[in-house]
C-alpha cells in the first residue's frame, strides 16, 4: 500500500524568480506567476500546503492586453456606503499604478483559501528594470517570445 506523501515545513526549499513583463500577454504571464507561487512546478506540490516560490516581476508598465481590453476592461470597488461604488478603466489604471493590475490578475488566479494571503506576500511588482532583492539567490524565470503578428 502506497502512503500519500504530504511535504514537511523543513523540506521546502523557496527560490527567487525574476520575471520580465516587458511585451508579455497579461493573461498567461498571471498564469506563469500563479503557478511558481503555488508551486505546482515542484514535484512536492502539494494544495494543503504552501511550497510556492518567491516572484519578482519588473516592468510591469510594459505589459501587453489582447482584443479591446484597455477601454472596454473595468476594475469596481466599494466603499460600502450607499453609492459608493467606484469604476476606473484598464488603461487609467495602468497609468496611474500598474502594479496593481498584475497583482489583481494574479490574484484571481490563486485558490480561495487561507494560502492565498500568503502566497501573495510572495510576490512583488515593480515598474522598471531595478528592484531591491538583486542581493537574492535569483533564478530567472524563462519567457518565450511572443509570436510575430
Amino acid at each position: 500500500m502506497m502512503k500519500t506523501y504530504s511535504p514537511k515545513a523543513s523540506e521546502i526549499k523557496r527560490e527567487w524568480h525574476v520575471i520580465d513583463a516587458k511585451d508579455e500577454v497579461l493573461g498567461k504571464l498571471s498564469t506563469r506567476i500563479a503557478t511558481l507561487l503555488m508551486g505546482k512546478h515542484k514535484a512536492m506540490f502539494a494544495r494543503n500546503a504552501d511550497v510556492g516560490d518567491f516572484v519578482v516581476v519588473i516592468n510591469a508598465e510594459k505589459i501587453k492586453f489582447t482584443g479591446k481590453k484597455g477601454e472596454q476592461k473595468m476594475y469596481y470597488r466599494h466603499s460600502g456606503y450607499p453609492g459608493g461604488l467606484k469604476t476606473i478603466s484598464l488603461d487609467k489604471l495602468m497609468e496611474t499604478k500598474p502594479e496593481q493590475v498584475i497583482e489583481h490578475a494574479v490574484k484571481g488566479m490563486l485558490p480561495r483559501n487561507l494560502l492565498n494571503a500568503k502566497m501573495m506576500k510572495r510576490l512583488r511588482v515593480f515598474t522598471g528594470e531595478t528592484h531591491p532583492y538583486t542581493l537574492k539567490k535569483e533564478k530567472t524565470a524563462k519567457t518565450t517570445a511572443p509570436a510575430a503578428n
